[in-house]
């Protein structure tokens, strides 16, 4: 007689009756070689793509299959309020005189406590692609927030 199947082990803190709340997407911090960057109102656009290749079999004409194709990172854009730091502008302002500097830029997600890592990504050889100044107006009271750019070879999920 063949066994049950057995279920797999559940996961810590998932199943019936247990509450799990997702993460604020306001508690992040930004590290850039290692080191903690402040002052980041928004970082957006994380993602990946894998390009989806279309084929048909011979015989089989009305059925399209799929190959994976070229990886497809996004780019990053960060936000940040302008202060008296140059730390960024003269990052990107290598590239522009055609020294790209490559560093490894992690941003991190921290539990609701504002203090505890509860997921990292690691973008690894990010250089900054592109400036936005901030937009300035006389009659505003809003933080000047100017944003940059990212792109990056490879990503990394711990």
């Amino acid at each position: 007689m063949p066994e049950p199947a057995q279920r797999p082990p559940a996961t810590a803190g998932t199943g019936p009756g247990v509450r799990n709340d997702p993460y604020r997407n306001y508690n992040f911090k930004l590290e850039i070689q290692g080191v903690t960057e402040g002052h980041f109102t928004e970082v957006s656009n994380i993602g990946i793509r894998v390009q989806a290749l279309p084929y048909r079999e011979g015989g089989l004409q009305q059925v399209v299959r799929y190959l994976p194709g070229r990886v497809d990172n996004a780019q990053i854009k960060l936000s940040y309020g302008l202060t008296a730091s140059r730390e960024l502008w003269l990052w990107f302002m290598s590239g522009v005189k055609g020294k790209v500097e490559r560093k490894n830029v992690s941003v991190i997600m921290l539990d609701s406590d504002g203090v505890t890592e509860v997921t990292r990504w690691n973008l690894v050889n990010a250089w900054a692609t592109e400036w936005r100044g901030a937009p300035l107006d006389a009659r505003g009271q809003e933080a000047a927030i100017e944003s940059l750019t990212l792109v990056f070879e490879t990503m990394e999920r711990s």
